[in-house]
């Protein structure tokens, strides 16, 4: 499970990427074995060559000297970290290894922009990476990028869609699956079942209400029609 502070690096980083006119995917295995790499970019420089840039994100010491595989194999390799790891750790980064520094943007900056910023924070480089060819295949390197992209955007897909891929028995069984979970009677605001049902029966009221209402209306607008004809008749019988 990613931490806030994680999620911070890895969305900052995904903006500055995207930025610097790289094409970035998070979490792409590498091809022969070489592990998973946090994010990894893709950028066509002037002259046609493929720059690869492969980034490590850390958040703590033990993250940090963690037994996880490094998959520093592109042309440019960072590690992102907080600046406080960084100073930690600084004399433990390998000479050719680079480093991003991450700081969150002030809370009252972040209230004070004149639009909404696209990550909560920005990265400044604390040292750069040496150039090192790439330590893999390039065409494997390609077809796991693509294919890292591709899950991404059928993530996409499924979240816009919604609850509409799931069959009414898969959404059965996962109701009862958390049918121990979603009911607590010392919580009832917290119920799942409880908090569907009153809004389920809030709509339903809404609905008739909104019905009687119009037919209301209506019935009025009938009435007033009626007594416009019949008036004058009842005059002239005066």
């Amino acid at each position: 499970m990613k931490t806030k502070l994680t999620r911070n690096l890895e969305s900052t980083l995904y903006q500055y990427c995207y930025e610097q006119g790289a094409y970035v995917v998070e979490e792409v295995s590498m091809p022969d074995k070489k592990g998973i790499v946090d994010t990894l970019s893709y950028q066509q420089q002037p002259d046609g060559q493929i720059e690869w840039r492969c980034y490590e994100l850390k958040v703590t010491k033990n993250d940090f000297h963690s037994k996880a595989k490094l998959s520093f194999i592109g042309n440019y390799n960072y590690f992102v970290l907080p600046q406080k790891l960084f100073e930690e750790v600084e004399d433990e980064i390998p000479s050719h290894i680079g480093v991003l520094i991450y700081r969150a943007f002030d809370k009252k900056a972040v209230d004070l922009a004149p639009q909404t910023l696209r990550a909560p924070g920005f990265l400044t480089v604390a040292k750069k990476a040496q150039y090192q060819d790439l330590q893999v295949d390039e065409k494997g390197l390609t077809s796991h990028f693509v294919a890292s992209l591709f899950r991404e955007v059928d993530k996409a897909k499924r979240v816009e869609k919604g609850l509409q891929l799931y069959s009414d028995d898969k959404l059965f069984k996962e109701l009862k699956k958390r049918a121990k979970t979603g009911y607590d009677v010392y919580k009832p605001d917290h119920n799942l079942y409880d908090r569907f049902i009153d809004d389920t029966e809030s709509d339903a009221v809404t609905a008739l209400q909104e019905e009687l209402d119009a037919r209301n209306a209506e019935y009025q607008e009938l009435k007033l029609r009626y007594d416009a004809l019949t008036q004058p008749n009842l005059e002239g019988k005066v």
